[in-house]
């Protein structure tokens, strides 16, 4: 069955199970305690659970699919990875699905995959664990098609913890309901850590109901797929290519938006920046994206 599959349906089967995996390394760090912090830069850490979890997730995907390029937040390691790390296994239900027919023809050289192991450090060093996802981006050639989200703590005051969400763009998503916003009114969610004049000039804008302020853009994303917030708004260049490139792909896939504040779609080929400069805008319902779009001012867009 795995090998009869097309490539993309087999490789979020595979990305499903290796984020499984990753996640249970986030898990092991936290309950050891020793969470080996390093500071890359300001307000932004690097903790060896992001390390350990990387190296899982390329060590697997690249095993399976040596031609795919991947490409993670904490850059390459040279040091080994354990072979219990390294899983070869796909998710049997996501190896059944019908590949859309755009889609079927597409070869290990057209993909590339965006890692981020940990989204959501900062809240992980803090304490706030609901705000961490493990995210597996897939794009073919330059668009997003494809994502896992993976919330390793999810119910982790319960019996069952941890839970993964997947999305393909043609088929729609599993692992979870989505569920829509409340009608008539404006709730926005944004940075929790990265404030700025610019970004509440953004927020202000759009004279909310609500604003959650929460932290990984993974965990934004997830508030707009479980019908807690209608848009999502960062008018900065802090977010990069892997913080994106799943959310968008499985809020795409459920029927949302993700754009930059120019109305632009991210580009994830392999030669492109990983800086997403010109910010994010993300929507519950697409057919909204363009009424919050408009409502930002010009300058604030032209700023970025």
């Amino acid at each position: 069955m795995a090998q009869s599959a097309p490539l993309l349906i087999r490789l979020v089967a595979s990305s499903i199970i290796a984020a499984n995996r990753a996640g249970k390394i986030v898990l092991d760090v936290m309950s050891k305690g020793d969470l080996g912090i390093v500071e890359k830069g300001k307000n932004d850490l690097q903790t060896e659970a992001d390390r350990a979890a990387q190296r899982c997730i390329i060590a697997s995907l690249s095993k399976q699919y040596p031609g795919v390029t991947i490409i993670g937040e904490e850059g390459q390691s040279s040091c080994n990875v354990p072979p219990e790390w390294i899983v070869t296994d796909s998710d049997e239900q996501v190896l059944k699905l019908n590949c859309p027919e755009e889609l079927q023809s597409v070869n290990e050289s057209d993909v590339v995959v965006w890692v981020d192991p940990l989204d959501g450090t900062a809240e992980y060093t803090q304490g706030l664990v609901e705000h961490v996802t493990v995210l597996i981006g897939v794009a073919v050639k330059e668009r997003a098609v494809a994502g896992v989200i993976h919330q390793p703590f999810y119910n982790h005051k319960g019996d069952k913890v941890g839970r993964t969400l997947w999305g393909i763009i043609g088929i729609g998503v599993g692992g979870f309901s989505p569920k829509p916003p409340p009608e008539g009114k404006c709730i926005v969610t944004t940075t929790r850590s990265h404030a700025t004049p610019v970004v509440q000039a953004a927020l202000d804008s759009l004279n909310p109901d609500e604003v959650i302020r929460v932290g990984g853009a993974g965990h934004k994303v997830l508030l707009l797929m479980e019908g807690k917030a209608h848009a999502y708004v960062f008018a900065s260049k802090g977010c990069k290519r892997w913080d994106t490139c799943a959310p968008e792909a499985v809020l795409a896939a459920m029927g949302g938006k993700l754009t930059d504040l120019h109305g632009n779609f991210y580009d994830y080929s392999k030669d492109t920046p990983h800086e997403n400069t010109a910010g994010v805008l993300a929507t519950a319902k697409a057919s909204e994206h363009d009424t919050y779009l408009r409502k930002i001012p010009s300058d604030i867009r032209q700023s970025l």
